[in-house]
């Protein structure tokens, strides 16, 4: 499999390992990674001879959300195309959500935003000490909007009304209490804590495990067309607010937005 911001490798196991690679920009999600992550989660569905899949950031960072280029591209966008581009990004993360075989978080760093989304999708996540979280859109004069069902879903409403408003980042103690990750571990434990948790998926039947993670997705509230496309339209929205313009200015010029108190620390 030949791509240019991810990699993937299977071992005789059947373990594949999906890295992003775009170590530089700390694995932020480009509109190319996106359609990328798309099309692998579509090969490894099929392929049969995996039964395991790790995801997981090349570097010191997880994924820190947006990239910046596609930050930019999206305020010369129209409503139509900023929809569109959205709609890329749910459509991937659904894809991944919805891979009919386990799929195992290795966060290696920090995950903000998109990143969050990423580790939402897994069905179990093990970090590493000392990575911090966020979802920061609110900071911007925007909403994790495309996101939102699935991290929702993973964090709970309460937690995700908690974070999602005020933008504050939080460690991996509190990515724990509030059920993102699963473990967390010391950085030369990482490895051995993700095989743990691989290992004992090679005693389950594949077309089992399958069903049960489909039974799951069916008890828990739809995330269907309807849901995503309510998600894009609010996201659009909000896009087009003066505040989304003036955060997103204040983002690119490295100055606090006009909302922020002179005192602030923020």
């Amino acid at each position: 499999m030949n791509f240019e911001t991810i990699s993937v490798t299977v071992d005789r196991r059947g373990v594949a390992a999906l890295t992003l690679r775009r170590h530089a920009q700390h694995n932020a999600l480009s509109g190319l990674m996106i359609r990328e992550l798309t099309a692998v989660a579509g090969l490894l569905s099929e392929d049969r001879a995996v039964r395991v899949v790790v995801l997981t950031g090349e570097g010191e960072s997880f994924c820190a959300g947006g990239d910046l280029n596609w930050m930019k591209e999206q305020i010369a966008a129209t409503r139509e195309e900023r929809i569109a581009e959205a709609r890329r990004l749910a459509l991937m993360l659904k894809a991944l959500r919805d891979l009919p075989k386990p799929l195992i978080a290795r966060v290696n760093g920090q995950a903000y935003g998109g990143g969050v989304g990423l580790i939402s999708v897994c069905d179990a996540a093990i970090a590493v000490e000392g990575a911090r979280f966020g979802l920061t859109e609110t900071r911007l004069g925007l909403i994790p909007a495309t996101i939102s069902p699935y991290v929702a879903a993973r964090i709970g409403l309460a937690a995700f009304l908690r974070f999602a408003t005020s933008a504050r980042l939080f460690d991996t103690a509190t990515a724990r209490d509030i059920g993102l990750v699963s473990r967390i571990v010391a950085p030369e434990a990482l490895d051995e804590a993700v095989e743990a948790e691989v290992v004992p998926y090679f005693a389950a039947s594949p077309n089992a495990v399958a069903a049960a993670k489909a039974l799951a997705h069916a008890l828990a509230p739809p995330i269907d067309d309807k849901v995503i496309e309510m998600t894009l339209t609010r996201l659009a929205d909000t896009w087009e607010t003066p505040e989304a313009g003036e955060g997103i200015s204040a983002f690119l010029e490295k100055r606090k937005p006009g909302w922020v108190l002179a005192d602030t620390k923020a």
